[in-house]
């Protein structure tokens, strides 16, 4: 019998920008730039089973390129639980200047 690795998923939810010269990044570029931030930041991510596993992020709406925005809602799944004001700080030290995190929240 195989043991499946069952690893806690913790939903984080979090309202950034995206202001100045980064509205000129595109939407997939962007999931990138969040997903290496929370790399930096030491986040324990949740990463997906397969082939070539990533951390599960969801932006909830792509913005057309050159588009600032000061209320994008996001979603990243980590294994253990980060008190909300320590996930801001520290994925703020790791964002460029044009992209902040502005509020983060577990559940609905």
């Amino acid at each position: 019998m195989v043991k499946l690795d069952r690893q806690k998923q913790l939903t984080i939810n979090f309202i950034f920008s995206k202001t100045e010269f980064m509205r000129y990044v595109s939407h997939l570029d962007l999931v990138r730039l969040l997903m290496r931030a929370a790399r930096r930041a030491n986040m324990p991510l949740y990463f997906t089973k397969g082939f070539s596993p990533h951390p599960k992020l969801r932006i909830e709406k792509a913005l057309k390129l050159g588009v600032e925005s000061e209320n994008e809602k996001a979603q990243l799944v980590l294994t253990k639980r980060v008190f909300a004001p320590l996930f801001v700080y520290l994925m703020n030290r790791k964002l460029p200047s044009g992209v902040r995190i502005k509020k983060a929240f577990y559940g609905a």
